[in-house]
């Protein structure tokens, strides 16, 4: 919106654009905040203020979130949905820590974390060269999706065993 310049030390911004710039920071803020500093009237101070109250999450967050990464395992979750949730908490928390994570990693180590009990989906999966997470994902939520339905056909009813009769069709008769 090319208001930066108003939250920068002896900056020469229009009265204007200084009140734009307080008209989006407000917006944006929690009300418990807005009303915490509803006395700040220049952008430049609410800014520092503001960084100076949270700056140290980033001290607080990167250690539990390299620790979430690292202890991230597919074969843990019960769902690709809650494996996706989870892969992207986590790399969010790494991002706003100026942690850089590509989708080579989130490949890598969706592949890595597969059950062992699935080494030979893991590799199919790794023989159909993947360049996007989302891709990887897609297609795992789709596997999940037809594994889920054949299971509850299967339970249905047992293997060799006639379907039951139609309600209709007995009171026909």
């Amino acid at each position: 919106m090319g208001l930066a310049d108003t939250i920068q030390e002896n900056n020469q911004a229009s009265n204007q654009h200084r009140a734009k710039t307080m008209i989006f920071l407000r917006h944006h803020l929690d009300e418990g905040l807005k009303m915490d500093y509803l006395t700040v009237k220049d952008p430049l101070v609410l800014w520092n203020n503001l960084k100076d109250r949270y700056d140290h999450l980033k001290l607080v967050v990167l250690p539990q979130a390299r620790y979430d990464w690292i202890h991230l395992r597919l074969q843990d979750i019960k769902s690709i949905s809650e494996y996706n949730s989870s892969m992207f908490k986590i790399i969010s928390q790494l991002k706003l820590c100026g942690e850089n994570i590509t989708d080579h990693d989130m490949l890598e180590k969706t592949f890595s974390t597969f059950p062992a009990s699935s080494m030979l989906l893991q590799q199919q999966y790794r023989e159909m060269g993947f360049k996007k997470y989302s891709e990887l994902i897609s297609h795992l939520l789709v596997a999940e999706q037809h594994n889920d339905l054949l299971m509850k056909n299967h339970e249905s009813r047992p293997t060799g065993s006639m379907p039951f009769p139609e309600v209709n069709t007995a009171n026909f008769h």
